[in-house]
């Protein structure tokens, strides 16, 4: 039922209004619309009648669409059908429900509420939006989660944006449907029972949309044609990346890629952290001002001589003494509440008495946005930095006050906009650099997201995550949620970022953290960012030890793993943004018949075809279970929390693990080429050198040479393994990897086809040019039982047979 509160609801239903798009009518003292975004997508909105509803969206940028649907009414319930979908609405009391074409039910509304609320001293309205789901139906999203789930039933969870949880108000069903809930104020999503809700502190009228795909990739796909499709990364990007926190001069950050290079570990970006800048009433210069950095682009010469590339922080608020700050205080661009670091002094805790003085700016202000990038550019682009590191873009909020969401922004008080944040600061950061430059390809690090950041070339990592195992048990689930809202890009800090306890016990020589580490990289090799990051314990790969070392060699392998699937992480990548794909895919994506996939937080696919099952509880050393908090996890002089020692442990020992191997497709052991049948459980023999990996029958992969970074030698002699059970087709997806002439259509397409029957792989005809493409290459061709034949290409069809 509706509630609207204050309001007399014994009033009978109008006649409806059709336009191209939809149509509209009032019931219960109140107005509703439906509003057709494609045959596949609806938005309703409900609003108090006599008042009106304007809004322009910070996250969609679809236009209504007309489109052929038909009406029919018979007493109070409107029948709107397409040829996609059916959707009954009750026009006496506005509830609606949700059909495919054939008629099988998928979901329906059960009640909508608004309650009058005083905003920042405008009137408006808190509002609830209620669903009931199927009692066994799975949901996913809800954004990044640290809850350990991955199906959401169950769950109250208030959304407000933080270090470690994002939050994206929009889940999909297991059948086939999502619903992306418009609002970014502080919102309870609760799922019980009895109901599934949306309750948002601040809006004008309920307003969400309702997007049939028909499975995960088809409700991504609607979301990502409703919020903004996801532009192509570097492929640089995609090689390993080694940061901390913090390297605290040029010299160490420069001889931090010479290490790498001089040990033949592949290596391509570097980031450097906070301070750069000075002091803390410098914070966020975004200059090099610190007397520890006197030659920056002598530093960055250096970097890139060597090949790689380097990212700075960038945060979402200024010190006094900073120019960004004294241009955006004189306009009114500067918020007033606490945020990071509070003190002027590099203590802890927080020495309040001289307070630091920095300030949020207001993202949502475009002039704002526009000082910001002017800054940016002349202090750090303009030297040539490759990419952002835009740390606290939720922002850091500390006082956490409840007048502090009264604060004016441009759009309005700071609670009615407030989740909306890292969108607004992000895209201030994309737009501008695509305006200044087609040459280098915008990426950002960010910590914080929201519906539509695809759009702006983000990767949102998961924030100051403890090192723990419930931490890395957590990220799997995080990132597979985070991906069926539209947002591709994830990656966590490996290692976990909080590492003290492990720095007051042997460090990167303790070996209960060398566990950690060592399966926290196995898992980040199948994540669209592989980052080595953390305060307390540096993870360089030369702190574990040298080559020939258990848990080096471990780390070496796997960074090695990496770059060898270049070719296959590149065309996936492109899948994601020509055909709204996913890098990371929970099983249920894929393999939704099989229910006992439904609620796996602990396995995902990697691409279509890879099959990962990281290591996730420890085999080797007890394991730590570490309960802080961020001040605790700054407090670098507590020494209170002692772990107890553990013996000397022989990670080459095997042991075992459980894995299960999704029903509907014969699965191959990566290492062994063993072929397992779908369906069942199996025991897996691994070491510290190696997780449980499968490939799905049907897959075909290539693989890049050996290299120390991700563009040292051409694809021109790549290795194509094909493992049989079904008909497979995959891509080669090639283009000058960093630029946007990929956009003009300089890119090479080179399609793939595995016939199983006749066990034949078809390598076809070239797609497309590009300036430097490769005119002709040699391709190996592998099977798992060994068999293998070469073939030259030169662009034109080539059939290479295995009967």
């Amino acid at each position: 039922m509706i509630i609207i509160s204050g309001l007399d609801q014994n009033v009978s239903a109008q006649s409806y209004k059709k336009t191209d798009s939809g149509l509209s009518f009032s019931a219960d003292k109140m107005n509703v619309e439906v509003k057709f975004y494609g045959p596949h997508t609806v938005r309703i909105i409900k609003y108090p009648s006599g008042k009106s509803f304007v809004k322009n969206s910070l996250s969609v940028i679809k236009q209504e669409q007309k489109i052929k649907f038909s009406v029919t009414e018979n007493k109070d319930i409107l029948s709107i059908k397409t040829n996609d979908l059916q959707i009954s609405v009750n026009t006496k009391n506005g509830e609606i429900a949700y059909k495919t074409p054939f008629g099988k039910e998928l979901l329906k509304e059960s009640g909508s509420d608004f309650k009058p609320f005083n905003d920042a001293g405008s009137p408006t309205y808190s509002v609830t939006q209620s669903f009931q789901l199927e009692k066994e139906e799975p949901i996913y999203g809800l954004g990044i989660l640290q809850n350990g789930k991955l199906s959401q039933r169950n769950q109250d969870i208030r959304m407000v944006q933080n270090n470690t949880w994002d939050f994206v108000p929009f889940f999909q069903s297991v059948k086939g449907y999502g619903i992306f809930w418009d609002n970014y104020s502080p919102t309870q999503f609760t799922d019980t029972a009895q109901k599934t809700s949306f309750a948002s502190e601040v809006g004008e009228g309920v307003d969400y949309y309702f997007m049939y795909g028909g499975n995960a990739d088809g409700v991504v796909a609607e979301m990502r044609e409703l919020t903004g499709n996801v532009p192509m990364f570097p492929l640089w990007t995609y090689g390993f990346w080694q940061s901390k926190e913090r390297y605290k001069s040029q010299n160490e950050i420069v001889d931090v890629v010479k290490k790498y290079r001089d040990l033949k570990v592949p290596l391509d970006g570097i980031i450097q952290d906070w301070q750069y800048w000075g002091n803390n009433y410098q914070w966020n210069a975004m200059d090099f001002i610190s007397p520890d950095f006197p030659d920056a682009k002598k530093m960055i010469n250096d970097i890139h001589g060597m090949n790689a590339h380097l990212s700075v922080s960038i945060w979402s608020s200024f010190g006094p003494m900073t120019n960004q700050y004294r241009e955006m205080d004189s306009k009114g661009m500067l918020f007033n509440f606490g945020t990071w670091p509070e003190s002027g002094r590099e203590v802890w805790p927080p020495d309040i008495n001289y307070p630091s003085g920095v300030r949020v700016y207001d993202a949502y202000n475009p002039e704002a946005r526009n000082i910001y990038w002017k800054y940016l550019n002349k202090g750090v682009f303009s030297l040539g930095v490759d990419t952002w590191w835009m740390d606290s873009t939720e922002p850091d909020h500390l006082s956490q006050k409840p007048e502090d969401l009264d604060t004016k922004t441009y759009l309005g008080s700071f609670r009615k906009v407030r989740n909306a944040y890292p969108l607004m600061t992000v895209g201030g950061v994309y737009d501008h650099q695509r305006e200044t430059t087609n040459d280098k390809r915008v990426f950002i690090l960010t910590r914080s997201a929201f519906a539509g950041q695809q759009r702006y070339a983000a990767n949102t990592w998961s924030g100051d995550v403890n090192s723990s195992w419930e931490s890395l048990r957590n990220q799997v689930p995080a990132g597979l949620n985070f991906s069926l809202t539209g947002n591709p890009n994830f990656n966590s800090d490996i290692g976990g970022f909080f590492a003290g306890v492990y720095k007051r016990n042997g460090g990167a020589k303790n070996q209960m953290f060398q566990e950690l580490h060592v399966r926290w990289l196995q898992y980040g090799t199948f994540t669209p960012m592989m980052r080595s990051h953390g305060t307390d314990v540096p993870r360089e790969i030369y702190q574990f030890g040298k080559k020939g070392d258990v848990v080096y060699d471990a780390i070496e392998k796997f960074i090695n793993l990496r770059y060898s699937l270049l070719p296959y992480i590149y065309s996936v990548s492109w899948d994601v943004s020509k055909n709204n794909s996913s890098f990371l895919r929970a099983l249920p994506m894929d393999f939704s018949s099989d229910k006992k996939t439904w609620d796996i937080n602990n396995e995902y696919l990697f691409g279509k075809s890879f099959l990962v099952a990281p290591i996730l509880n420890p085999q080797y050393t007890p394991e730590k279970i570490v309960k802080i908090d961020e001040n605790e996890g700054w407090n670098k002089t507590d020494a209170s929390k002692k772990e107890s020692s553990v013996s000397a442990v022989d990670f080459t020992q095997n042991k075992t693990v459980k894995v299960y191997l999704p029903a509907g497709s014969v699965w191959y052991d990566y290492w062994t080429n063993l072929k397992h049948n779908g369906g069942q459980e199996i025991e897996k023999t691994v070491n510290i050198q190696s997780i449980p990996l499968y490939v799905k029958g049907g897959s075909i992969i290539p693989f890049g040479p050996d290299v120390q970074y991700a563009t040292e030698k051409k694809w021109d002699n790549l290795t194509i393994k094909v493992y049989p059970g079904s008909d497979a087709d995959f891509v080669l997806y090639e283009d000058e990897f960093d630029n946007y002439n990929y956009e003009k259509g300089d890119f090479t397409e080179i399609p793939m086809h595995w016939n199983d029957k006749f066990q034949t792989l078809t390598i076809d005809t070239r797609k497309g040019k590009y300036s430097g493409m490769i005119e002709k290459r040699n391709f190996t061709i592998i099977l798992p039982n060994g068999h293998q034949k070469a073939v030259a290409y030169s662009g034109k069809n080539v059939k290479v047979i295995f009967k």
